[in-house]
């Protein structure tokens, strides 16, 4: 017994040795201790097992297209002139526009210059923290995204150092199992062809074709229907995979100007062929909705059903949807009739059901687009007010120029000032995320006064306060509502665009300075409360006077939101609405123009 005692006693002390010696060659790591991303970290986290890497030119295609829709092959016809006729503009107000223009530049540099250095090739920066986020795939959203930006901006040796890292970036592996194939078509595709549109760089476009070849596997469908949230290894392992059963409007209809211009790019009429098929089923299924005209937020891509739900909106998750009508018509050069077919049935249901004026305490003439529920036939509309929806006065004000309809241009205006005057009415400035507003009887109603007491019963009901023993102002009070507000259901500021891109162009259509002086209240604002120590931070609560920040800096506020600031302060001429048009996150593509004769 002595014996075993001596020989544990002595395996113990030697065992113990060894693991003091052994843990000298690493650091110690606390588990708790922030990761790069901001987690703690898993006290002895396994490494991570190989990438597989997939080249998707080489991947087979299970459902291969027997008859390819060619590309328009006619010259492409004239558009109407959209922009301005802008003349020289005085010295005074060219100065203040230059200023102001070099504050969005150096907000910008500002934000790109740190994302460099912190978060470089990862998809975001986070502002507070100065870590890194991948919610993209991994493939730099920020860098792609961003690339056009540069350009714009003048920042010619910064995009030109980035090209070689761009290069390195692997669409063959992913850091997600399932891709978000509309995000990486907007982000990643639609930068890298609007940053070769702009500089002519091979290198870009070569990669735009990679990033292609590899969502094109995503409408490897029986059906040829796309696969919103697509399996990456499993197509990349060559897997049959069928399309959604639950599809978001958006994400299946969305995906038009960027396959449509990779198509025009390369002579290779794929992609184009691809996107011509959901176009061709929400044209045949237009009319069979529930809300005729206009197709539900969520849809059945595998049947393929476009028809059943009973939810309709122009906001999100069906958005840009609606918004590539009139662009891919212009994108076509005219030559391909349906979109504005698409456009003009969508838009007149869209004006019926959809579109509301508010009562608002200045009796502001001002239109809001909100949510329909059809129930039994009958459209039941709930009058939120989405900052994602404020892309809609853009949408029908360049509509409008393009099919030549003045009324859609006014519907524009009263849409992007219903966006103006949330901003304004905002405690901090900045127009929430998610709000409810208080209808009148009619969208062209003459009759809509304020009346308080009706304001005051309708945030009493939607906010449950009030009662025979408690007092409804204090318990309103407490909601901190502007006037006309009844209700704020998503208080945050995510840094989104959709405003400042109608505010930018209302202003080159009409010409008119009121539409700049909004625009620098906006970015004034948003500044304000959103500015870090490296770059600015989306806000959880726009309601308060000092919003709290989130340590989030989404790709769009580069590519999108700085982008559309910068322009409303620029030359007209730059970036021409005559001359491209705009993807969903603010990449310009060129419009093909007729032959001179």
């Amino acid at each position: 017994m002595a014996l075993l005692k001596r020989y544990g006693i002595y395996t113990f002390i030697t065992g113990f040795f060894l693991y003091f010696l052994y843990s000298l060659s690493f650091p110690y790591q606390d588990p708790n201790a922030p990761h790069r991303d901001g987690e703690p970290q898993r006290p002895n986290r396994p490494p991570p097992p190989p990438q597989k890497i997939y080249e998707w030119s080489k991947v087979p295609i299970h459902y291969p297209i027997k008859s390819m829709t060619p590309l328009p092959t006619n010259a492409p016809l004239p558009l109407p002139r959209i922009q301005f006729n802008f003349t020289k503009e005085e010295a005074n107000a060219k100065q203040i526009r230059e200023s102001r223009r070099d504050e969005v530049r150096k907000a910008f540099l500002k934000c790109w210059r740190n994302y460099r250095k912190k978060a470089w090739m990862h998809d975001e920066l986070q502002p507070i923290a100065g870590g890194s986020k991948d919610p993209f795939g991994g493939w730099a959203a920020s860098l792609i995204d961003a690339m056009d930006t540069l350009w714009i901006m003048g920042f010619k040796e910064e995009f030109t150092s980035a090209i070689p890292d761009i290069e390195k970036v692997n669409f063959g592996s992913s850091t997600l199992e399932r891709v978000n194939v509309f995000e990486t078509n907007i982000r990643h595709l639609g930068g890298l062809l609007a940053a070769y549109e702009l500089s002519q760089e091979k290198r870009l476009l070569a990669k735009a074709k990679e990033v292609g070849e590899m969502l094109y596997h995503a409408f490897d469908t029986p059906n040829h229907m796309p696969i919103t949230r697509w399996d990456f290894h499993r197509a990349g392992a060559g897997e049959k995979l069928v399309a959604d059963e639950s599809a978001l409007l958006a994400e299946v209809g969305s995906l038009t100007m960027e396959f449509t211009r990779l198509s025009q790019l390369t002579n290779d009429p794929k992609w184009y062929d691809a996107v011509s098929r959901v176009t061709k089923m929400l044209d045949q299924q237009q009319s069979l909705t529930k809300l005729p005209g206009m197709w539900p937020i969520v849809v059945n891509a595998r049947k393929p059903d476009f028809a059943k739900d009973t939810g309709f909106s122009l906001g999100a998750m069906a958005d840009s949807t609606y918004e590539y009508f009139a662009k891919s018509y212009a994108l076509l050069g005219g030559q391909v009739p349906v979109y504005k077919k698409l456009y003009d049935d969508s838009m007149r249901t869209a004006l019926k059901h959809t579109i509301y004026r508010p009562m608002t305490p200045d009796n502001s003439d001002v239109l809001m687009a909100g949510f329909v529920r059809v129930d039994e036939g009958q459209a039941n509309l709930n009058p939120e007010m989405q900052h994602l929806v404020c892309y809609a006065g853009g949408m029908f004000a360049l509509g409008g120029k393009i099919f030549q309809d003045a009324e859609h241009v006014k519907i524009g205006r009263k849409l992007t000032d219903g966006c103006v005057w949330a901003y304004k009415s905002s405690q901090s400035g900045i127009m929430p995320e998610v709000s409810h507003l208080l209808p009148c009887s009619a969208v062209n109603s003459t009759n809509c006064e304020w009346d308080e007491k009706v304001w005051l019963e309708e945030v009493a009901k939607r906010a449950n306060v009030g009662g025979k023993e408690e007092d409804p102002l204090r318990n309103i009070a407490n909601l901190r509502l502007p006037k006309g507000f009844t209700a704020i259901d998503d208080r945050r500021y995510i840094l989104r665009p959709e405003a400042i891109e109608s505010v930018f162009i209302m202003y080159r259509i009409t010409g008119e300075q009121q539409w700049q002086a909004a625009a620098w209240d906006m970015f004034t604002a948003i500044q304000r409360a959103s500015e870090t120590d490296l770059g600015n931070a989306a806000l959880s609560d726009v309601s308060a006077e000092k919003p709290p920040k989130d340590d989030s800096m989404e790709s769009f506020w580069m590519a999108e939101t700085l982008k559309y600031f910068y322009l409303i302060f620029s030359e007209p001429n730059l970036i021409s609405l005559d001359d491209y048009v705009f993807n969903t996150e603010a990449h310009p593509f060129k419009i093909p123009k007729p032959k001179s004769t």
